[in-house]
């Protein structure tokens, strides 16, 4: 729940809490990211949305667009993810995580 409150909130997907979650519980971070990704899909993707755009606070010429990107970006993704190690996926997914933070602790006005 704390995932979809923080996802609904900021905007965030809800895998940058749930996937860290899932590896202290023991998944491994290929697997922690498929169950994520399974599990935010009706909650955050349409629920999500319905309630934003109901308040009329979409772009939709954006949110397509980003849209096509991100089917593309995932497909790519999710195949090049299938060629990594674990150690190699957690690892940059940590990295990833840590340039995220330390952009919005510094450079945020």
């Amino acid at each position: 729940m704390a995932a979809g409150v923080l996802s609904g909130l900021f905007g965030i997907g809800g895998g940058i809490v749930i996937v860290p979650a899932l590896v202290f519980l023991g998944l491994t971070q290929k697997h922690a990211t498929g169950t994520s990704l399974a599990a935010l899909v009706l909650p955050v993707g349409i629920l999500g949305v319905l309630e934003y755009a109901h308040r009329h606070e979409v772009e939709w010429k954006y949110a397509i667009g980003i849209a096509v990107g991100l089917t593309v970006g995932a497909f790519f993704g999710a195949a090049f993810a299938g060629k990594l190690s674990n150690l190699v996926l957690r690892r940059a997914f940590g990295g990833v995580m840590l340039l995220v933070s330390l952009r919005f602790l510094i450079f945020s006005k």
